[in-house]
């Protein structure tokens, strides 16, 4: 299978090689992502934002932006709930490739360190024609990025927190005309023993560690094609916690390897980006901390992915993208052996820009999956510029997440005859803008069949079934101001989300999903001084879907300062949870009180 497909990637890459020259631009790994922004509800989180919660993915998500976070414990398994939708329903993206985990059909979002990326961007609403099983109701986009003609530089970040939170970076960069170096190293780990007096609550066992190690090369053969390299190894350590001290200890070590190789040819009308990509999963659950691990499992995953735009005209393209992939899999303690699966899909996307007012763009997607029939899929957008103030856009969709191997082959329970999900969605976004102000309101719906749950089939064993019709629809708005002056720089963003999570047969609202969500952020730099603060507010959530048993609604504040004495240092402190709130994202569990974290940040 590894000749395979290494013998389809040279083929493709002796095609390019033919190919007429043409002037190509800076390596942007994911190359569809600043194409679906055109008409989706795009956030970006930049170095800068990320910084600001560097202690986890998980903390980034939910104080910069309105998608809920599920967290099992601070530093604990974690998970996002766009629109919402599950973990499941997300599509996890690294550098334009899906790497949900072919496992549990979703991502952890603790075990994936914000640190790593130079962007993290949030996509709300459906993306299946492009980035495949999961893009549902919304994807998270983990990008790297490559420069060229820079010279050196590095970055040398290192954070100290309240239980004995440690978060530490070390970065460094060579670009010339030709060749492009990123090498990225960091660590995190906490001893994570904080107290919850008025809930009796002690986090014990809840300490954390994980490194992560990048590296990224981009080298030009020419002005008009280059190759590129994207790896990550990740290694991490969790401890979950328990209640009290008689129970027995836990933990879950995950290490991740990816790596990500392409060619990127710009010529004449056409525009193509090859990636050959491998991704391996291995975790292991220690039921007993001090004995053998009871289960785990490997995941690996072969891809080609092909990319090719032809311009029909100066503003119309075909885009076609092509994908092969072959995962295999072996597990331990859960009856799963060595399945394996081949998948492919073709999307084509039409995109017109002809008038200046009104861009559009068509998609359709078939995917083969081996064992089971595949949905086709299809994608519709437009924007339309009215005038200097205003502006619309609207997207179609239809969606699907695929079973997983869970799902498919869990011993006992699971279920081979399992179809995939499937949603259709639409929403309309209608955006103002006012001097330094600009105001978004996107109202949404997204209608899902065959959702899969598991049941129970006799008292001791569950089993996934295609069982559920579930409509979600909201709306989210958002304001931001944004001015310079003198030595005087504001930004200011405050996000609403109402979300009716239905389940049609018993017409309640699913678990974790709040009905109300309100998300602040505000900055303001004076010369080298610098504030910021970030307000979280969630109304109550049922924790099961008998709406009788709910978590209370929570108000969090954090607040931090910075001060750079030189262009190159910045010194900070930040205060985590500021009015000392008592809350839970997830029953049980519940989050730090007031703590602290001091920093420093060496740009060179």
């Amino acid at each position: 299978m590894k000749k395979r497909i290494l013998t389809f990637f040279f083929i493709g890459l002796m095609h390019q090689v033919s190919a007429q020259e043409s002037l190509i631009d800076t390596v942007f790994i994911d190359n569809q992502f600043s194409k679906v922004s055109k008409t989706a509800k795009i956030s970006n989180l930049n170095t800068d934002k990320i910084l600001e919660n560097s202690t986890s993915l998980s903390d980034l998500l939910r104080f910069q932006s309105n998608v809920y976070i599920k967290e099992n414990g601070r530093g604990a398994t974690s998970s996002p709930s766009f629109r919402g939708t599950t973990a499941s329903q997300t599509a996890f993206v690294w550098n334009g490739i899906n790497i949900n985990s072919i496992f549990l059909g979703q991502g952890d979002i603790n075990n994936m360190n914000p640190l790593s990326y130079e962007n993290v961007g949030i996509k709300f609403g459906g993306g299946s024609v492009i980035y495949g099983s999961g893009a549902i109701g919304g994807s998270i986009h983990l990008n790297n990025r490559l420069d060229y003609n820079k010279g050196f530089g590095g970055t040398i970040f290192t954070e100290y927190g309240s239980f004995e939170t440690n978060n530490s970076l070390v970065k460094g960069k060579f670009s010339n005309e030709n060749f492009s170096f990123n090498v990225n190293i960091n660590h995190s780990q906490s001893k994570n023993d904080f107290e919850v007096p008025e809930k009796k609550f002690i986090n014990r066992n809840g300490e954390y560690q994980n490194t992560s190690f990048n590296l990224g090369l981009g080298y030009k053969i020419n002005p008009n094609n280059e190759f590129y390299w994207q790896s990550q190894h990740y290694d991490s350590d969790q401890h979950y916690p328990i209640f009290s001290e008689n129970q027995t200890k836990t933990k879950y070590l995950v290490q991740t390897f990816r790596s990500l190789a392409g060619w990127k040819l710009h010529s004449g009308k056409f525009k193509n980006n090859l990636k050959l990509a491998y991704l391996e999963d291995n975790f292991q659950y220690f039921g007993d901390i001090n004995k053998s691990k009871t289960s785990g499992g490997t995941g690996k995953q072969y891809i080609i992915k092909n990319d090719f735009d032809f311009l029909v005209s100066k503003n119309s393209t075909f885009n076609l993208i092509t994908e092969y992939q072959y995962n295999e899999a072996e597990g331990f303690g859960s009856g799963i052996k060595t399945p394996k699966r081949n998948l492919g899909s073709f999307s084509l996307l039409y995109r017109n820009s002809q008038s200046e007012k009104f861009y559009w763009e068509l998609g359709a997607k078939q995917d083969f999956v081996e064992g089971y029939k595949s949905p086709f899929l299809f994608s519709a957008s437009a924007k339309y510029l009215v005038n200097s103030w205003y502006q619309s856009s609207i997207n179609i969709s239809r969606n699907f997440k695929a079973p997983t191997f869970n799902d498919l082959y869990w011993e006992p329970g699971g279920n081979r005859d399992l179809v995939p999900e499937t949603s259709y969605q639409a929403e309309m976004s209608h955006y103002f803008s006012y001097h330094n102000f600009k105001l978004g309101i996107t109202p949404y719906y997204i209608k899902m069949t065959d959702m899969i749950q598991w049941v129970p089939v006799t008292p001791a064993i569950w089993s996934p079934k295609n069982v559920k019709k579930v409509d979600f629809y909201g709306l989210e708005t958002e304001l931001s101001f944004n001015k310079n002056w003198n030595n005087h720089k504001v930004d200011a963003k405050i996000s609403y989300s109402h979300t009716r999570s239905v389940d049609l047969e018993t017409k309640k609202q699913l678990s974790y999903v709040p009905f109300h969500q309100i998300n602040f952020n505000s900055s303001y730099q004076y010369k080298t001084i610098g504030l910021f603060f970030q307000a979280l507010y969630n109304s109550k959530r049922y924790v099961d879907d008998s709406e009788i048993n709910y978590l209370e609604n929570y108000f969090v504040l954090n607040a931090g300062i910075s001060f750079s004495p030189t262009k190159h240092l910045q010194l900070g402190f930040k205060i985590n949870n500021l009015t000392d709130e008592v809350y839970q994202t997830v029953n049980y569990y519940f989050m730090p009180k007031r703590n602290y974290a001091v920093n420093l940040n060496l740009n060179f």
